[in-house]
């Protein structure tokens, strides 16, 4: 394995919501600093920087991953997932998003990528996953403007919705 020198930038490939990608980042360069500030993927929010607010999840290979704790080298090869790749096209809003408008479930906003990536993968692991583990998904996010109960009531309707998409498929 090379060693790599920490003021030296170093290539990363990977895959960027179904685009191929190569960015230059320094060694100790968090993936959250690479995706807002190298590729332009600014949906990804930075919030305490320790990886307890949740805010800059995105999704590395299906999971549900913390951009701030995850360094940008680590990512070489993998499919990351960001909150632009959830709507299906410019103007509409995925399910989940659609939810979260109808059911108010966000009022800053600034929390809510990292929600609506953490939802989203555990639908796709779990597309019948109950309030229970809604709202265990969710313990890993900080949101001090809705209280929460709004967003577990959205999380339910897009479920629902998603059941009901997939059986008319």
């Amino acid at each position: 394995m090379p060693r790599l020198n920490a003021t030296s930038l170093h290539p990363v490939s990977f895959r960027l919501n179904g685009r191929d990608v190569t960015a230059r980042a320094e060694s100790r360069m968090l993936l959250s600093d690479l995706l807002r500030h190298v590729v332009g993927a600014t949906g990804t929010h930075v919030g305490c920087e320790h990886g307890v607010c949740g805010a800059c999840t995105v999704q590395i290979d299906g999971e549900p991953v913390r951009a701030c704790l995850t360094l940008a080298g680590q990512i070489e090869g993998a499919d990351i997932r960001t909150v632009e790749a959830l709507a299906p096209s410019p103007g509409r809003l995925s399910v989940i998003q659609e939810a979260f408008r109808e059911h108010f479930a966000l009022q800053c906003g600034f929390c809510t990528a990292g929600i609506l990536m953490s939802l989203d993968a555990l639908f796709a692991r779990e597309p019948d996953a109950g309030e229970d583990a809604i709202r265990d998904q969710l313990s890993g996010h900080l949101c001090r403007c809705t209280g929460y109960a709004p967003i577990v009531k959205a999380a339910l309707a897009a479920r629902t919705s998603l059941k009901e998409n997939r059986s008319h498929a």
